[in-house]
């Protein structure tokens, strides 16, 4: 057993991917062999505080220099490189995807982010990217060495089938609401949808699930779109739910609709899968590769038309949308779950804490 620091910024219990892939790593590390120590960051990142990155400053000089550090990348792509130079551990970088990429920051905040995350990079003893489109992305924007860059890509648990019965239709939709999940163009979508249904009101509704208090600007905004749409009766905003409820949520959907304009994985598209749901799926960064082609619809990003277009087709075909749901169902049965996930992520540590190469297993390798 080897000891590592996991170093996470903000509230570990947030329900959203990247925290969940920590908590799930925090979990089944042991079982390969880490124990990881779990190094609470403030919660300002990836916009840091000038006291907060004192206290970051403090909390990284207490480690053993021995010791690596997992660092998540939403913390260690945004420190300024005079604290990057002074980390003595060696850093093992965890990245959903890249800072950059996130929907909402300035263009001079783009560039500052692409700068000081491409820096903390090169300092890296290994990165571990949670999606081949990241793995990509890395190589070709912030010169990672192909030979120090590892794939692990987020898992799945074992769920009950969907048993959406289409009465009323049902549509799921599940995500923080912040800008890049891309809300108000399902919205503009469902409203194109509404006037040229042949449908009554009640015989659709949609429920978006996730947190609200991320981005309250953008929540208010998602709220005020739903008034403006005239449909409130068919959408509901139900913020941060239960696992239990959102268990029930996704058991009894018929339609599971991502309208993200990007994402370094999809995690909630691999747990629609896992339920064997049929989707609706922007292209936006890596949820074109993550979800299977016979499971869902896919349109680009921000395309409202055009989602719209695809929400009707799997509403109006039910043979369409079964088939569409049993190739959903097999793809989630050929998932990673979350120990096969951690073997490799320990097995980078591993290899980092003895100084040596990452591993032979070329499928485990961007």
């Amino acid at each position: 057993m080897i000891d590592v620091a996991f170093a996470i910024p903000g509230d570990i219990d947030a329900p959203t991917g990247g925290y969940a892939y920590a908590r799930r790593m925090l979990r089944h590390l042991p079982d390969h062999g880490v124990m990881a120590h779990h190094i609470a960051l403030p919660g300002s990142f990836p916009e840091p505080t000038e006291q907060d990155l004192e206290v970051t400053k403090h909390l990284l000089a207490q480690i053993d220099p021995a010791t690596p550090i997992l660092f998540d990348g939403l913390a260690f792509g945004a420190l300024p490189p005079e604290i990057v130079t002074t980390i003595k551990s060696p850093v093992v970088a965890l990245v959903h995807h890249a800072l950059a990429l996130e929907t909402g920051p300035t263009s001079q905040q783009r560039r500052y982010f692409q700068a000081s995350e491409r820096l903390a990079l090169q300092h890296a003893a290994a990165v571990i990217a949670s999606s081949p489109l990241t793995a990509r992305t890395l190589v070709r924007d912030y010169a990672v060495d192909p030979e120090l860059l590892s794939i692990a890509e987020p898992g799945t648990v074992p769920a009950l089938r969907a048993i959406g019965t289409g009465q009323p239709f049902t549509m799921l939709s599940v995500g923080a609401v912040i800008p890049r999940k891309g809300y108000p163009v399902l919205i503009d979508a469902l409203q194109v949808l509404a006037s040229t249904l042949d449908a009554a009101p009640d015989d659709w509704h949609l429920t978006i699930v996730g947190a609200t208090d991320h981005a309250p600007e953008e929540a208010n905004l998602v709220r005020e779109r739903v008034l403006q749409s005239g449909l409130r009766r068919n959408i509901t905003i139900a913020g941060e739910v239960s696992a239990r409820e959102l268990s029930r949520l996704y058991v009894h959907a018929d339609l599971f609709v991502m309208p993200s304009l990007y994402e370094g994985y999809g995690m909630v598209l691999a747990e629609a899968m896992a339920r064997g749901l049929p989707i609706v799926s922007t292209t936006g960064g890596a949820a074109a590769e993550t979800v299977a082609d016979g499971a869902a619809l896919k349109v680009p990003p921000g395309d409202a038309l055009a989602l719209a277009d695809a929400i009707r087709a799997a509403m109006s075909d039910h043979e369409r949308r079964k088939a569409m749901a049993d190739a959903s169902w097999e793809a989630g049965r050929r998932l990673p779950d979350w120990p096969d996930s951690a073997a490799i992520v320990a097995g980078v540590l591993k290899a980092v804490a003895a100084g040596g190469h990452l591993g032979d297993n070329r499928s485990e390798r961007a």
